[in-house]
This record gives structure tokens, sequence and C-alpha cells, in this order.
């Protein structure tokens, strides 16, 4: 089972930036698609943002024009590049496969995105 491990979270002013990374454990990542995903306290897990095997990007449209996903396949890694950060986009951040493209793997423990003054 493939092991996932997010990081890059924390406490960030309205506006601010963070950039979160997602490291497998294996070198898989490449034969995906990717998805970052959020998860708020009451609220459903939602995808945030998609980047294919071939390094297309699809977002949701509360984040569009704001987040980035990018991949590095040899450093197994997959990145979200958060900029404009707003409260609304407080939440615990996942990655995952594209759960569009097939079955998921297990979650990793997530990362904390907390956005307040």
């Amino acid at each position: 089972q493939v092991q996932l491990v997010e990081s890059g979270g924390g406490l960030v002013q309205p506006g601010g930036s963070l950039r979160l990374s997602c490291v497998a454990d294996r070198e898989i990542l490449s034969f995906y698609n990717m998805a970052w995903y959020r998860q708020a306290p009451g609220n459903q897990r939602e995808l945030v943002a998609i980047v294919t095997v071939d390094g297309r990007t699809n977002y949701a449209d509360s984040v569009k024009g704001r987040f980035s996903i990018s991949r590095d396949n040899a450093k197994r890694t997959i990145y979200l590049q958060m900029n404009s950060l707003k409260p609304e986009d407080t939440a615990v951040y996942y990655c995952n496969r594209d759960v569009a493209a097939g079955p998921l793997f297990a979650w990793g423990q997530g990362t904390q995105v907390t956005v307040s003054s």
C-alpha cells in the first residue's frame, strides 16, 4: 500500500501564501493522475486540484487563479502552491489519486492550513 505524507501547512494571515508537499514512499506517482483535497470541520472532503500524468491541471472554481498544482516525479512529490489565501481555505489538506481515475490510495495524515488574522 502506498504511503503518502503531506507537509507544509501552518497558520497564515489572509492574503498570505503556503506551499504544500506530498511525498510518496515509492516511485509510483508518475503513473497516476494526482490531486489535492481538503476537508474543513463539519464539511465533506472536497477536490481542490488535479494534475494529470502529462502535467495538465484542473482546479475547483473556489481556488482557480490562486492555487497551482505541480508534480516532480523524480522526487515522488506533488506540490500545491497556495496564494492569496482566504479564511475559507482553512482545512486539512490531503493528496491522493484523482478519484475519477481509479481507486484511492490510503489517506495520509494530511496537513492543517489555517488562514486567520
